[in-house]
């Protein structure tokens, strides 16, 4: 006569489950230029898709303590380089992470970010709800003139 108490318990877990899936992001093609010695910072570039309305509010790295999601932007005719509080991601609408663009920079470096390296990184993303869930991805490192991420070799979903 346990059964039902078990399977109750275990629908309310898969229902649960059923509910953070949804709210999942998917990174795609993340990669990071290299530096050369002393370079101080670089950046991580990503495709990022959501299921539901979200937004990319912060990111971590050990290679770093200082992280933080930037936008390349034009101004008065100059290019120029600004922290934003976050990335929004429109469901099911891919958001580009690219040089010249939105971007995740990695500063105070601690050593040098050699091309084959990987960079651990770990992405916070907030849903309208104010509930945040974190993206732990492997990014390659691409050569100082890498300008694109190159044809997409799989994803991941977190």
């Amino acid at each position: 006569m346990h059964s039902i108490p078990r399977l109750a318990s275990l629908a309310i877990a898969l229902a649960s489950l059923a509910g953070t899936a949804q709210a999942q992001v998917t990174v795609k093609d993340a990669w990071v230029r290299a530096t050369v010695p002393q370079q101080q910072a670089t950046g991580a570039f990503m495709q990022l898709s959501a299921a539901r309305d979200t937004r990319l509010v912060a990111a971590s790295s050990p290679l770093t303590q200082a992280v933080e999601v930037h936008e390349m932007a034009m101004q008065d005719n100059v290019m120029r380089m600004r922290q934003v509080p976050g990335v929004d991601l429109p469901a099911g609408k891919p958001v580009e992470l690219k040089p010249g663009g939105y971007h995740v920079m990695l500063m105070d470096l601690k050593q040098q970010v050699k091309a084959g390296d990987t960079v651990p990184i770990t992405l916070v993303f907030e849903g309208k709800d104010g509930k945040r869930e974190s993206v732990a991805i492997q990014a390659p490192v691409r050569p100082l003139n890498a300008t694109a991420a190159p044809a997409a070799h799989g994803e991941h979903k977190h």
